[in-house]
């Protein structure tokens, strides 16, 4: 995992929002990672922690 890297090794995946529990992306955003812009990078970022919030209380309920 690089450093600009959200993955956390995690890699699972909630069926209602798509989003992975670790790092808060769909798997096509982790696809395209790589490739993003750094402003869509940041831009993503900022998502990802409310992502992980939301997804994490689901499993909680």
């Amino acid at each position: 995992m690089k450093k600009d890297d959200p993955c956390t090794g995690v890699c699972q995946f909630d069926n209602r929002t798509g989003w992975c529990a670790g790092c808060g992306r769909t798997m096509s955003e982790i696809k395209a990672w790589r490739k993003m812009t750094p402003y869509r990078r940041t831009a993503l970022s900022r998502e990802l922690q409310r992502r992980i919030q939301q997804v994490t209380k689901q499993d909680i309920r």
